[in-house]
């Protein structure tokens, strides 16, 4: 079965096992700025986070989230080179413009260091961590034409969707603010732990690198 099908299923049953044994359960969305760190890629863009999270004891549970982000954007300045020394021009420099568009769904573990998921006052501490699936598509467009039969071109034109791995993690202020109704902000990161090469990235080594700044509200049911 393919891999973009396994993964999701697993998180299901995952989900679904972690649902049964909850004592609670609660769901969160937020949203904030979003940096891809990785030199040849920095972009600022806003993020969506929506998050399932399933409390087997007042300080430990597991969560499912889903991360979408905006549309990045950004351009580099790379140099096509000839494939025989015939050719009249034997460099060609050019800026390759680039869109890039995320989404992230992450599965893992979610530990309160200070306090519990279900307060009545104060404020609480916790930390997280998981792993996830980055989909992405990437669009290019070159500043000039160039023709690939003569040309060696670093990055390709055109549309593409990749895929990564990702090991996530973060840490986590809350405090309750009515009832059942928490106010929260995060700070998290998705680094990749795979590389799937793609002709439309100009770097594939860990990349993209991402993190996040969130604020956003949670309901314990």
């Amino acid at each position: 079965m393919n891999r973009r099908i396994l993964i999701p299923l697993f998180i299901l049953l995952i989900s679904l096992t972690a649902f049964s044994q909850a004592e609670r359960f609660s769901i969160a969305n937020d949203a904030g700025l979003q940096r891809n760190f990785k030199k040849e890629q920095r972009f600022w863009t806003l993020g969506n986070t929506a998050q399932a999270l399933f409390h087997l004891t007042p300080k430990n549970g597991i969560y499912v989230s889903f991360t979408y982000f905006a549309r990045g954007i950004f351009k580099n300045d790379v140099t096509a080179t000839a494939k025989s020394p015939s050719a009249i021009l034997q460099k060609i420099n050019y800026t390759n413009n680039t869109r890039m568009k995320l989404k992230i769904l992450s599965l893992g573990w979610r530990k309160y260091l200070k306090g519990s998921n279900d307060i009545e006052h104060g404020w609480n501490l916790y930390g997280f961590a998981g792993f996830g699936l980055l989909l992405g598509t990437v669009e290019n467009n070159h500043s000039v034409s160039i023709d690939s039969l003569i040309y060696t071109i670093p990055v390709r034109s055109g549309k593409a969707s990749f895929k990564r791995l990702t090991f996530d993690m973060g840490i986590g202020w809350e405090t309750p603010i009515s009832g059942d109704l928490f106010f929260y902000t995060e700070g998290k990161v998705w680094i990749p732990t795979s590389g799937y090469p793609s002709k439309y990235i100009l770097a594939n080594n860990n990349a993209p690198f991402l993190a996040m700044l969130s604020a956003g509200v949670r309901v314990v049911f």
